[in-house]
């Protein structure tokens, strides 16, 4: 959800509108939240504040043919992103039973 949520308004403020939630429910939905928040936006250019400057960045300093396409960054999100939460879901509730 969060991941979803962070496409959608950003990630930061998506963590904003999750904390007040998530906060009180203890420490495995928060870091559930963070990971979402945080490999998520990959899926699209406007999920991460950090992206949309990298992106700037790049087309004013770098060779604008280098900076991929949309659909590609978008293609490239997801074949990672899905995989990459899925994983770092598991060995966050593994964590959560050994501690």
């Amino acid at each position: 959800m969060a991941a979803v949520l962070a496409n959608l308004i950003n990630n930061l403020p998506a963590l904003l509108a999750l904390l007040p939630v998530l906060g009180p429910a203890g420490p495995g939905p928060l870091l559930a939240a963070l990971i979402g928040v945080n490999l998520g936006p990959d899926l699209t250019y406007a999920g991460s504040l950090a992206t949309l400057l990298w992106r700037r960045i790049l087309h004013e300093h770098g060779d604008p043919a280098a900076m991929p396409r949309l659909g590609e960054f978008t293609r490239l999100g997801l074949l990672t992103v899905p995989p990459t939460l899925f994983v770092s879901t598991l060995i966050l509730r593994a964590g959560l039973r050994i501690f």
